[in-house]
């Protein structure tokens, strides 16, 4: 009976002792199980290539992908030669005129100009723009004018004697104020004067010059206690002397460009000659007159050879 219980026993612990040595037979070294250590080994293998596809992921982009990363690539590289050889120019230039003087910051250039522009308020010449016949134009137009009144502001800061500007008629709800805000960057931060007011009664009678092209009188120079009026008017259908009619009105004294004194009608397929400018090409020639005082040379900066009219000079 002992025999057979024992036995019996042994038969019963049999099947745990197997399972235990089978459990020892799977373990490994670490005293991790075998499928444990397949499952870190699969883990470990999928890291790896993602590795590998993160190193090399360009070998896995399209060629159109591929083709433009070269591209890109050599623009930057452009970029960074022409810097380096713009750097060495100007290191050279240096030291060949050592005497010149380095090329000032834009901050310091806008300081100067802002300075400039201040002074003119107090005794440089003056310039109104009469802005109060913006009503009569269309949408086309006054898109125009705003684009003129942005071109002559920014060549007057260029200017080496700047002009004080004043828009005079010019108010905050008129369509040409809006069209000016919409077309220029940082219009509402201009160095010139906006007011409502109408130029004949903000400064004295005596002391304006409406310059318009039907005037009898032809300007002979720029005299510094006058102030000078164009008119705002972008007129695509030719109303003429609604300028001159307006001085009069007033009894202002008016002038024209001396182009017919110093310019000539050039022969061309349309038979077109206009004496009529944009407020910026008279401008530039205000300017350039102002700079220079020679009339031929401003003339030749602001009226176009799409006027009709070249200097007297140029006639063979």
């Amino acid at each position: 009976m002992d025999w057979k219980l024992e036995g019996s026993t042994q038969k019963a612990e049999s099947p745990v002792q197997q399972g235990q040595e089978g459990i020892l037979e799977e373990t490994g070294e670490d005293g991790l199980p075998e499928a444990f250590q397949l499952l870190q080994i699969d883990a470990e293998g999928e890291c790896q290539e993602g590795e590998t596809l993160a190193a090399g992921s360009t070998a896995w982009c399209s060629k159109n992908v591929q083709r433009k990363q070269r591209h890109w690539e050599k623009i930057v590289a452009a970029k960074k030669s022409k810097r380096k050889q713009e750097k060495e120019r100007r290191k050279a230039n240096r030291a060949e005129n050592p005497g010149i003087c380095p090329q000032h910051s834009k901050r310091f250039l806008r300081a100067l100009t802002k300075e400039k522009l201040l002074e003119a308020k107090h005794s440089g010449p003056r310039l109104c723009i009469d802005l109060s016949m913006s009503h009569h134009m269309s949408k086309k137009e006054l898109s125009r004018l705003a684009g003129q009144i942005r071109r002559l502001y920014g060549s007057n800061k260029k200017a080496d004697r700047p002009f004080w500007i004043c828009l005079t008629g010019f108010t905050t709800d008129s369509p040409i104020y809006e069209e000016c805000l919409r077309m220029n960057d940082g219009f509402s931060s201009y160095l010139l004067d906006i007011t409502e007011e109408d130029c004949f009664s903000l400064f004295p009678l005596e002391t304006l010059v409406y310059l318009t092209p039907d005037s009898e009188h032809a300007l002979e120079d720029v005299d510094l206690n006058k102030v000078y009026i164009l008119g705002g008017l972008v007129d695509e259908s030719i109303q003429k002397k609604v300028t001159f009619q307006k001085a009069r009105e007033y009894c202002v004294k008016t002038a024209r460009l001396p182009i017919q004194e110093y310019m000539v009608r050039n022969h061309n397929g349309k038979n077109y000659h206009s004496e009529i400018l944009a407020i910026n090409q008279v401008f530039d020639i205000l300017s350039t007159y102002l700079e220079t005082h020679n009339w031929p040379e401003a003339l030749k900066k602001g009226v176009s050879s799409g006027k009709g009219y070249i200097l007297r000079n140029s006639v063979e």
